[in-house]
Order: C-alpha cells, then sequence, then structure tokens
C-alpha cells in the first residue's frame, strides 16, 4: 500500500513502514539472518547485507517513525540511552552541550558521567529561554529538551528556543534535539516546531506493552542522518529484528491507547488538584493552570496532556512511599508509556543518582510521585488514587 501525504494518523500508524513478502503476508514476518545471500562478491541479491547494518524489520521500524514524526529518516536503537550516547558521539571532542535541568536522570548521567569523558561538557538550566543566550559559547554544538520534563512535566516553547539558537548561535552548528518520550508522536511532533532530531524512549509509548527495550530518533536532516546511521553500525547498538518486530506491532495501536491514557490523566489530575488536604502540587500539561498552557495548546494534538503525572503528597518522603506501596492497580515500577498504570517515587528510583541539591533545584523532592496512566477504566484508576491518598495521609 503507498501512503498519501493526504492520510492521518491513524492510517500511517496502521500501514507506514508496510513491508509485504513473497508470500503476501499481511503482517510481516521476523527476518532473523544475521548475513544475507550474495550473487557474486559485494553484489547482494536484495537490499541487505548484514543484519548490523540493516535489517528488514528494523528498517520497517524506522521508516514508520519516520513517517509518524512527519520526518525524512528514523533510526532505531537498542534502548533510548544508546539513542542518547549515539547523538552525543557524534559531536567532536572539546564540544559544549546545553541541557534542560529537569530531564530524565539517565539522560543526566550520561551527560555528566560519560559524554565528559570524550571532552563533551555540558551546562544545566532551569530556566532555557532566558538563559540559552548565555550560555552559548563558540563550542556549543548541541541543545537538549524534555517537552513535558521527567518528572516535573515543564512544557518548553520549541520553537522560541530554534528561534534562540538561530539568533545567538549563527554560524554555528548547533543541533537542537527533543525527547519527545512523553509525548509521543500522536500528541507532539517537534520537528514542525524546528528541532533538528526527535528522540524517543521507544520501550515507553511507542512499543507500549513492557515487554521491549529500544531507542528511536527522527529527522528531516540528510547529512545529520547520515553520519547518525554510519554511527548506529559502526557502534553496534541495534535492536534485536524480534523487538523490532514488536515495537513496530504495538505502534500499530499508539493513537488508541495514548488518548485513552489521556482522557483518564485529565480527570486523575484534576481531583489531585482539586485535593488541598492533601496534595501539595500537581505537574500536569493539559490543566488549564499549567504555567505554559499557551504553549501546550500550540504543541500538542487537541490540547491534550498525555498520560503522565507528577504530584507532592502532604507529609514528606513517608507518605509518598505509604501512597506508592498502597495502590491496587498501579504497579510501583520504573518506566511508563505501557498499557498497564505504574507508579514511582523519582527521589529514590528514577533520578536517585541526581545530586539532592540539583534535584531539588528541578523541582524533584522527596515528597513527588509520578505516575503513568495506563488504559484501564478510569473510574477504577480514580478510585485506586483515591484510596491510595486516604492511607498515605490517615
Amino acid at each position: 500500500m503507498t501512503l498519501q501525504e493526504s492520510d492521518k494518523f491513524a492510517t500511517k500508524a496502521i500501514h507506514a513502514g508496510e513491508h509485504v513478502d513473497v508470500h503476501g503476508s499481511v503482517i510481516e514476518p521476523i527476518s532473523l539472518s544475521t548475513t544475507f545471500k550474495q550473487s557474486s562478491p559485494a553484489n547482494p541479491i536484495g537490499t541487505y547485507e548484514y543484519s548490523r547494518s540493516q535489517n528488514p524489520n528494523r528498517e520497517n521500524l524506522e521508516r514508520a517513525v519516520a513517517a509518524l514524526e512527519n520526518a525524512q529518516y528514523g533510526l532505531a536503537f537498542s534502548s533510548g540511552s544508546a539513542t542518547t550516547a549515539t547523538i552525543l558521539q557524534s559531536l567532536p571532542q572539546g564540544s559544549h552541550a546545553v541541557s534542560i535541568g529537569d530531564v530524565y536522570g539517565g539522560t543526566h548521567r550520561y551527560f555528566t558521567k560519560v559524554a565528559n569523558a570524550h571532552g563533551v561538557e555540558t551546562s544545566f538550566t532551569n530556566d532555557l529561554l532566558n538563559d540559552l543566550p548565555q550560555l552559548i559559547k563558540e563550542n556549543t554544538k548541541l541543545v537538549w529538551i524534555e517537552t513535558p520534563t521527567n518528572p516535573t512535566l515543564k512544557v518548553t516553547d520549541i520553537q522560541k528556543v530554534a528561534d534562540l539558537i538561530k539568533k545567538h548561535a549563527a554560524g554555528q552548528d548547533v543541533i537542537l534535539v527533543v525527547d519527545n518520550t512523553f509525548l509521543s508522536p500522536y500528541i507532539s511532533n517537534p520537528l514542525n516546531f524546528g528541532a533538528d532530531i526527535v528522540v524517543h524512549s521507544a520501550t515507553k509509548y511507542i512499543n507500549g506493552h513492557s515487554d521491549v527495550v529500544l531507542g528511536v530518533l527522527a529527522t528531516n536532516n540528510k547529512p545529520l542522518y547520515e553520519r547518525l546511521q554510519f554511527l548506529q553500525n559502526a557502534i553496534g547498538a541495534i535492536p534485536s529484528p524480534f523487538d523490532a518486530w514488536l515495537t513496530h506491532r504495538g505502534l500499530k495501536t499508539l493513537h488508541l491507547r495514548v488518548r485513552q491514557a489521556a482522557v483518564s490523566a485529565i480527570k486523575i489530575a484534576e481531583f489531585l488538584a482539586s485535593d488541598k488536604e492533601n496534595v501539595v502540587a500537581v505537574n500536569y500539561p493539559g490543566l488549564k493552570t499549567h504555567p505554559n498552557y499557551d504553549v501546550v495548546l500550540k504543541q500538542h494534538r487537541d490540547a491534550l496532556g498525555g498520560g503522565m503525572i507528577s504530584f507532592r503528597i502532604k507529609g514528606g518522603a513517608e507518605a509518598a512511599s505509604k501512597f506508592a506501596s498502597s495502590t491496587r492497580l498501579f504497579t510501583l515500577a520504573e518506566s511508563l508509556g505501557g498499557i498497564e498504570s505504574l507508579l514511582e517515587v523519582p527521589a529514590v528510583m528514577t533520578h536517585g543518582g541526581i545530586p539532592k541539591e540539583a534535584r531539588e533545584a528541578s523541582g524533584v523532592f522527596d515528597d513527588l510521585i509520578r505516575i503513568s496512566v495506563g488504559i484501564e477504566d478510569t473510574e477504577d484508576l480514580l478510585e485506586d488514587i483515591k484510596q491510595a491518598l486516604k492511607q498515605a495521609t490517615s
């Protein structure tokens, strides 16, 4: 099937990256071969030579992700962290990067404990729009954004950041990278707003079933794509054919899963915001009280807030721990974006490796709880939140 430019998201999700084999299989087969036959030296019979360089299942997934992000090119990796590592590895030694301060703990760890080993220095800021002009140096090569951020769900105006880079880094080759994991391509497409690369931990919403670890990126910049594709092959941080196949299968229902999660999340967020007795503050982009709701209206499909919420509970770390251990449907576990609802306490789990002072400067306090709303019945999830709050604060 040939997709048309007028085809909408759901049609692309089902059909992008489709491959019809010689048998006419409606669902693509899994190609486990590590190598492919050649008719004569350096003349493969088909498209593929060796599965590290390219594999049918990985290529199909890459094309599908690119289509959903309105991109020309996509690349898949063995994890979201491997995606981050490959992008940072593409920078010259002695480069400087700027990152939003409230960032996933694994990304912060890579910037501060790995990238610096090959000479990439990173400056963090919790006020990117105001600080970026002063933070850009002659050797700045990359600006990294999460929007919404993990876990305090701050929203950044991507177009404004892109404009600042053009204004204050004129003549410099500065890459703007946006981590779109929390929203997925269904809610937001950062390339439309000036990003050079959009990345995802596809472990989360894109796969959506908590059974694959995988990362992806998409771009419209051909030279950048070719450089990253070279590193993908040279480093070899690639997903297995089966993981690529599973992720592609999960992607086909992305729009259904993400919309249902968002429908439940707004109701839960509104309840939490109304509970002044037990809740200190609620972070959720879909609330009209969110500080950057005007940006949400511009960057998010239908102003959807996504399936991620974080909130501070009264009673400190003890109450946060008790709440996390009192839910019936929300499973206490790291990760997010699956069909099942999860929750965690970032200060001692996903962000535990960040020094406390830096953590709290970004709003990650000991009483902060992060929840990933799944696709269970909305009322059941809401009741679970209510009873856990009662237990934690009684």
